[in-house]
C-alpha cells in the first residue's frame, strides 16, 4: 500500500484555473514530442522508479515484458508515468491507432534501429584515441543519421498519417530535411565519403613490418588470378562477386596504425575530415533524436499486445474523464495473466463491470480461488493503462482518470518492522485514507484477514465507510457480504460457480446481490446434505 509520500501525483494540467484567456491568438507552438500534444509538452514528468502499486497490480510484470529487449533506461519511465489529462491521453490515442494501420507500423522499427546504432557509435567514438580513427567513425555516423532521416521521411509522408501526433512529427521531418544545416551536413559528408574513398595507398609487408606509401600503379591482382584460374571454373559458372567490406568499426592496434599512417600520406584530406567532425560536433537533431526515443513507446505496446490479438483477445481505446466517474467495462481481463495464459494456449476468462450515478465501490465477493483477486487487479490496470493513453483489455471502456492509485494487497510480515501483521495494515491503510483524494483510485484486496471475524467486520466497515465518504471509486475484495450492502454507493459484485459442478470456479465476476448461503447450498446438494435430501435418506 502506497504510503502518503511515496507516491506522487499523476501530471494534472498544462494551465492553471486562473489563466486568463490571451488577447490574440498566440502562435502555434512547434512540434517537440509524439508523446504530448504541442501546447502540452512542457507536462512532461517522467519517473524513473516503478510507483508503488505495480507489484500488486503485477504491471511489474507486464513492463518487464514489453520493454524486453529494447533500451529499458529510455522506455521505463514512460510506462511508469501516467497523465492525468484528456487531451494527452487522447493524443496518444490517436497515434496508437494511426500505427495500427499496416501501411504505417513497418515504417519506425529500422528508423529507431538506426538512431540507437548511431548513439552507439558515438559514445564509442569518444573512446578512440587515434584522431583519423574517431574523425572516420564520426563520417560514418552522420551518414547513417542522414540516409534514416532521408529513408524516414518520404516513407511517412507515402503513409498519409492520420494522427495529429504524426501529422506534426511528418510536418517536422520535412522542415528538417529541407533545411540549411541539414543540407551542408549531407552533403558535406557524401563530399568527404567521396574523397576518402578515392584515397589510394599500397601497404607493403615485410617480417612484422609494414611500410604505407602512395599508390605505384600497381597491377590488380585480383584479375590477374581469376584469369589464372578460369579454366578450372565450372562451365556456366557466374564470376564470384566481390566481396563486401563489413562497416566493422573496431580497429586493431596495426590497423589504426596504418590508418593514421595513410593520413600522414594525405593530410589535406583528414584535415578536412578533422574540421567536418569539428563543426557538426552536435549534429543530432535533438527533435528528431527525442521522436525515435518516444516512438518505442508506442511500437513496444503493440508488440507486446499483438500476440493477445492474434489469440482473439480483444483491446480498445477507452473513453476518459477527469470530472466523470461514471464507469463502463465490458470484456476486459488481466493483461499480466492473459499474457502468460496465452503463451501456453489456455482461454482467458473476460469480465465487465459498471459504476453509474452515486456508485463508487464494487465489493467483490464469493468463493475462494474464484478470480476474485484478478478482478481487482484488472480494475487498477485498466485505468493506470489509460493514464498511458495505451489501448486497453477490453471490447469497450469508459473510465475515470485518478490522480493517484492505492492499492492493498497482504503483505508479508518483516521482523524488522516489529510490527504485527494488522498493526502494519493499520499503519498502511490510515496513510491511504490520510492521503486519497475524492479523484484517487483504491483497490483493496482481502483487507484484516489476520484478525478474529468480528474485528474484521469492525474495521473493514469503518475503512470503506472513510473512502465512500471521500467519493473515491475502487474496488474491495472481501467474503464479509455485509460489506456489499453498506449504502447506495456500493455494487455487489460475487465471483461464480459452474450451477453443475460448485466445486468448479467459473472465474466469471458477475454484479448481484452477495449471498455466502448460495454458495453453500450448492456445494451441500452437490454432497446429498442439504435438508431434504437428507429427510428423503432417513425417511422411515
Amino acid at each position: 500500500m502506497n504510503g502518503p509520500a511515496a507516491p506522487r501525483p499523476w501530471p494534472q494540467r498544462a494551465f492553471g484555473s486562473g489563466d486568463a484567456p490571451s488577447p490574440r491568438p498566440a502562435a502555434q507552438p512547434a512540434f517537440a514530442s509524439i508523446l504530448f500534444p504541442p501546447e502540452l509538452a512542457s507536462l512532461a514528468a517522467d519517473r524513473g522508479d516503478a510507483p508503488d502499486f505495480f507489484i500488486d497490480l503485477n504491471l511489474d510484470q507486464v513492463v518487464t515484458a514489453v520493454v524486453d529487449k529494447r533500451d529499458e533506461a529510455v522506455l521505463r519511465p514512460f510506462f511508469y508515468t501516467p497523465y492525468r489529462n484528456e487531451k494527452i491521453v487522447r493524443y496518444r490515442q490517436g497515434v496508437f491507432a494511426d500505427l495500427e494501420r499496416p501501411e504505417m507500423l513497418p515504417i519506425f522499427p529500422a528508423f529507431t534501429k538506426a538512431v540507437r546504432l548511431v548513439r552507439s557509435i558515438l559514445e564509442g567514438a569518444g573512446q578512440i584515441a587515434y584522431p583519423s580513427h574517431r574523425h572516420c567513425t564520426f563520417l560514418y555516423a552522420v551518414h547513417l543519421w542522414c540516409e534514416a532521416v532521408a529513408a524516414m521521411t518520404p516513407a511517412l509522408r507515402a503513409a498519409a498519417p492520420r494522427s495529429a501526433g504524426l501529422q506534426q512529427a511528418l510536418d517536422y521531418f520535412r522542415r528538417y530535411l529541407a533545411s540549411g544545416p541539414f543540407c551542408r551536413l549531407h552533403d558535406e559528408a557524401e563530399e568527404l565519403r567521396s574523397t576518402l574513398s578515392g584515397l589510394e595507398y599500397g601497404m607493403l609487408f615485410h617480417g612484422d613490418k609494414v611500410t604505407v606509401r602512395k599508390y605505384a600503379c600497381e597491377p590488380d591482382y585480383t584479375v590477374t588470378i581469376l584469369e589464372r584460374f578460369a579454366r578450372f571454373r565450372p562451365a556456366g559458372a557466374a564470376r564470384p562477386a566481390p566481396r563486401k567490406i563489413p562497416d566493422d568499426l573496431a580497429l586493431n592496434h596495426v590497423e589504426q596504425a596504418i590508418l593514421d599512417f595513410a593520413s600522414r600520406l594525405f593530410p589535406a584530406a583528414f584535415r578536412q575530415l578533422a574540421g567536418f567532425a569539428d563543426s557538426h560536433a552536435g549534429f543530432i537533431d535533438p527533435t528528431i533524436a527525442r521522436f525515435a526515443r518516444e516512438i518505442d513507446f508506442y511500437l513496444s505496446w503493440l508488440g507486446f499486445i499483438e500476440p493477445l490479438k492474434r489469440s482473439g483477445l480483444p483491446f480498445c481505446y477507452p473513453t476518459v474523464s477527469t470530472t466523470s466517474k461514471e464507469t463502463g467495462v465490458t470484456g476486459s481481463f488481466d493483461i499480466a495473466l492473459a499474457s502468460r495464459l496465452a503463451r501456453e494456449g489456455s482461454a482467458v476468462i473476460r469480465n465487465s463491470f459498471s459504476l453509474s450515478g452515486p456508485e463508487r465501490l464494487l465489493v467483490v465477493s464469493g468463493p475462494n480461488q474464484g478470480g476474485k483477486t484478478t478482478f481487482a487487479r484488472m480494475s487498477g490496470q485498466l485505468h493506470f493503462l489509460a493514464g498511458l493513453g495505451c489501448p486497453v483489455p477490453g471490447e469497450t471502456a469508459r473510465l475515470f482518470l485518478p490522480d493517484r492509485i492505492f492499492t492493498h494487497f497482504e503483505r508479508e510480515e518483516h521482523i524488522a518492522s516489529l510490527r504485527s501483521k494488522l498493526e502494519d495494515e493499520l499503519v498502511r491503510l490510515r496513510a491511504t485514507c490520510e492521503a486519497m483524494t475524492p479523484d484517487s483510485l483504491i483497490v483493496l484486496n482481502e483487507i484484516f484477514g489476520s484478525t478474529s471475524l468480528d474485528d474484521q467486520v469492525f474495521l473493514s466497515t469503518r475503512i470503506l465507510e472513510r473512502i465512500l465518504a471521500a467519493d473515491a471509486p475502487g474496488v474491495c475484495v472481501t467474503f464479509i457480504d455485509s460489506l456489499s450492502r453498506l449504502n447506495e454507493r456500493t455494487v455487489s459484485m460475487v465471483s461464480t460457480v459452474d450451477p453443475g459442478d460448485p466445486a468448479r470456479r467459473t472465474f466469471e465476476v458477475v454484479r448481484r446481490p452477495a449471498d455466502g448461503l448460495a454458495y453453500a447450498l450448492a456445494l451441500a446438494r452437490k454432497h446429498g446434505v442439504t435438508y431434504e435430501q437428507l429427510r428423503r435418506r432417513v425417511r422411515p
